[in-house]
């Protein structure tokens, strides 16, 4: 809700404030006097583009501020989060131009872009100006209306998320065939090289134990003949070193009485005698275990030049490496084959989910279609009522591709003229004609959906009378839950208004500028007075104003 309109320095505006009504907003005036100039200034909080032309005085800055309450409007508070703006119940949105015709704008005191201007404004105004581009011929809106009146909301947040969770499900689907694609591609290739691998069958340090086995097996000889002569030398020659020892151990033996220390080195010496004579006897068990063997050397050479290939193969050192290639090999082609029931699950999935879609998106156009009927004679019965007798409204749901929103596409037709030839909105209506439009919609539409603040400029072009008057009464009763401003010429549409705003001309010191009065009701009658008979307003004329107010 717009709370107040503080505008400076903008074409003939010095400094004005506009304190708005909750409700019904009406502003009346001479023509030439500047409400168009109103909308204008408006026009540069909601994002308009800005120049330094519209400055009345050169050397000084163009300010204007608008004041909004938003406390109920949930969108807003998500937008202001999501662009990390100050929340406050109470928003400000400033717009300044330089006098080098810079712009500058600002939420609560914070810069920010005219992009982000433009989509905040949005959701706090929605401005109905002749030959605009209208919210109406927009098919977001369009399905909006549709859908509050279908009783949509729970049903089509509940197909949203069913959407989402199907959306994500083939595209992990997608990736997956992905996937799998490339895998297919070198799985070949990667089992013929595991199946080279388990064909070698090497264990942990085999062809490091192998090429130490080779060295042996092909010095077997040497070593056998080396191994005998040290076992030889220590157990078996005429004076073997084991029994020297053994003599020498005796000798000393004999002489532990005479000296305390020789009993420690007669000890050690023993020490020796048993370690010389185990270390014959392994020399002995290794000697036996060495046997030269074509035919075994022959098979290590084998092994070790088939590993050596497979080593260079895989530009790596060592057995154990090549049993980590082995093994990460294994893992790949467990995965190729892991995909493939991963896919299955996935496809079943997909499948239930967008079932659920189409049983849900089904429900949601049962209810749309059933809501076409009774909202096109509703808006076609208004349409006579706002002096529109020979226009018609229809709406068509057209099957597409399931999305966001369901299986069908609405779009809203038109025809002014009983031509029975309907045409998009966009192309056929004019500002004034999708003005009254959309007023007869958001009527219907107003305790459905959460609008904005409504501004209509001059929505009584080309109607009088009986027609004014149901304008009037609409504006009136959609007043009753939503702020609506609106410029007018039309006495019987002024006497509606909650709060009536007169725009005139002023003198202030040697310039001419706007000013805007909240009028009282003395004054609101002599203004419809005028507005029925002139500048000069008759008896009749003051009368019939009292009663058009009183009712």
């Amino acid at each position: 809700m717009l709370l107040k309109l503080h505008i400076q320095n903008y074409a003939i505006i010095d400094d004005l404030s506009i304190d708005f009504s909750n409700n019904l907003n009406i502003i009346t005036g001479e023509t030439g006097a500047g409400k168009s100039i109103l909308m204008g200034a408006l026009g540069l909080i909601l994002g308009e583009r800005a120049d330094s032309t519209v400055l009345q005085q050169k050397e000084k800055k163009c300010v204007v501020e608008g004041f909004f309450n938003h406390e109920n409007k949930s969108a807003v508070k998500q937008f202001l989060l999501d662009n990390d703006l100050d929340a406050e119940d109470e928003l400000v949105i400033r717009r300044e131009i330089a006098v080098n015709g810079k712009s500058r704008a600002f939420i609560n005191d914070t810069p920010v872009n005219v992009n982000q201007l433009k989509g905040l404004s949005s959701l706090l105004v929605d401005l109905h100006q002749q030959f605009d581009t209208l919210e109406l011929g927009d098919a977001d809106f369009q399905r909006e209306v549709l859908d509050a009146l279908a009783g949509n909301g729970e049903l089509l947040q509940q197909y949203a998320t069913v959407f989402n969770q199907y959306i994500k499900t083939k595209k992990e689907l997608q990736d997956l065939q992905a996937q799998q694609t490339a895998a297919n591609a070198s799985f070949d290739y990667n089992k013929f090289l595991f199946d080279e691998l388990e064909e070698a069958g090497l264990k942990e340090n085999e062809l490091e134990e192998l090429d130490a086995e080779l060295k042996l097996l092909s010095n077997a000889e040497n070593v056998k003949q080396q191994l005998g002569s040290i076992y030889f030398e220590l157990k078996e020659s005429e004076q073997p070193v084991v029994q020297q020892l053994k003599s020498l151990q005796n000798k000393l033996y004999s002489l532990e009485q005479y000296h305390a220390s020789i009993e420690g080195l007669n000890k050690r010496l023993q020490s020796a005698q048993i370690e010389l004579q185990d270390i014959a006897d392994e020399l002995e068990q290794i000697n036996d275990g060495v046997q030269y063997s074509a035919e075994r050397i022959q098979l290590v050479n084998d092994k070790i030049s088939a590993g050596y290939k497979l080593l260079k193969k895989h530009s790596v050192q060592s057995t154990n490496e090549l049993l980590v290639i082995k093994e990460n090999l294994q893992l790949k082609l467990n995965d190729v084959l892991n995909i493939g029931e991963a896919i299955t699950q996935k496809e079943n999935l997909t499948k239930q989910l967008l079932q659920q879609c189409e049983q849900l998106a089904k429900t949601i156009l049962s209810n749309r279609n059933k809501t076409i009927k009774p909202f096109t004679e509703k808006v076609n019965a208004l349409l006579k009522q706002v002096g529109m007798p020979n226009a018609q409204i229809k709406i068509e749901l057209k099957p597409v591709e399931l999305n966001l929103f369901g299986s069908d596409a609405i779009e809203f037709l038109f025809d002014a003229n009983k031509s029975n030839r309907f045409e998009p909105l966009r192309k056929v209506a004019s500002g004034g004609e999708l003005s009254r439009l959309m007023l007869c919609i958001k009527s219907l539409v107003a305790q459905k959906l959460q609008l904005p603040t409504l501004i209509f400029d001059e929505i009584d072009t080309g109607i009088s009378g009986e027609a004014a008057k149901q304008v009037g009464n609409i504006m009136k009763e959609l007043s009753k839950g939503h702020q609506l401003i609106s410029i007018t010429h039309q006495p019987q549409i002024a006497a509606k208004a909650n709060a009536h705003y007169f725009v005139y001309k002023a003198i202030k010191g040697d310039k001419i500028i706007t000013s805007v009065k909240l009028l009282n009701n003395d004054e609101r009658i002599t203004a419809i007075a005028q507005m029925l008979s002139g500048e000069k307003p008759t008896a009749a004329a003051l009368q019939n104003a009292r009663e058009m107010v009183s009712n």
